[in-house]
């Protein structure tokens, strides 16, 4: 999507991948930029390894602990995390309005983290936390809790969330990117008017067919890809991303790998 962007508004630049070992990671940081390089994005298993390396961190990254991209000024490295930003978009996308209601997140792991995060952001939202290990769920309410007084927050074994009085559901676990995966949840206990988003985007979920046969509004996770791509695009130069073009080029991608799987 990025190469697709710099074709589309005529820019000079590259955007290619590194594999990076974790012990080679803080080397490999500082060769990139001497050599010129003035943005990075970060992935597992880096993005909480970085954060020793930078100059400094946005707001979100500093509260979140990952950096998932980073701007570099004059050899000097700014970390942010566009994760919650590009979740907040894609719901948007799909009608979600700022207002208070109750939100389950399935996970609690960087991702689910990014997501509790940006959520929490809305004032008298109520959060329920869910994940296979319970303890990991109490840990990310208890730290969600202790940092926005305005969020009510708490956490359940899976077979206890509330789903019946859902208004969101967000899949933020692994679950669902092999076939035959079993959701953790099951959909028919929801509203039919449940929002439910899957970060899962390599293939169709069982979660998001079992959402749809109940009749609520569902999405896989490609917009939230797109969309936190798109503010990388923007905090590394300054001008708007032209999203449908990288929207294309992610969409595209994603069907040649498809296929080239089946």
């Amino acid at each position: 999507m990025h190469t697709a962007a710099f074709r589309a508004l005529r820019l000079d630049a590259l955007y290619a991948p590194f594999d990076a070992p974790p012990r080679y990671l803080k080397p490999m940081v500082e060769a990139l930029v001497l050599s010129g390089v003035e943005g990075l994005n970060v992935t597992v298993p880096h993005k909480e390894a970085v954060l020793p390396l930078m100059d400094r961190l946005d707001a979100t990254a500093n509260a979140v602990g990952a950096v998932n991209t980073i701007v570099v000024r004059n050899r000097r490295l700014i970390g942010y995390n566009t994760d919650g930003i590009g979740f907040r978009r894609a719901l948007q996308e799909l009608g979600w309005r700022r207002r208070p209601q109750l939100a389950i997140v399935l996970g609690a792991g960087g991702a689910a983290r990014a997501v509790a995060w940006e959520l929490a952001q809305v004032p008298g939202m109520r959060l329920v936390i869910g994940n296979r290990t319970n303890a990991r769920a109490r840990h990310l309410a208890r730290w969600i809790a202790s940092k926005r007084r305005g969020v009510r927050v708490a956490s359940a074994p899976i077979a206890r969330l509330p789903l019946e009085a859902a208004d969101l559901l967000v899949n933020a676990t692994t679950i669902g990117m092999q076939a035959g995966q079993k959701p953790l949840v099951d959909a028919r206990r929801l509203p039919a008017q449940a929002l439910v988003y899957d970060l899962v985007y390599n293939r169709r979920t069982a979660l998001l067919d079992a959402a749809r046969r109940r009749g609520c509004i569902a999405s896989d996770g490609l917009s939230m890809l797109l969309y936190q791509g798109a503010e990388a695009f923007r905090l590394w130069l300054h001008r708007a991303p032209p999203v449908d073009v990288m929207r294309t080029a992610l969409t595209r991608a994603l069907h040649t790998s498809t296929h080239s799987r089946s």
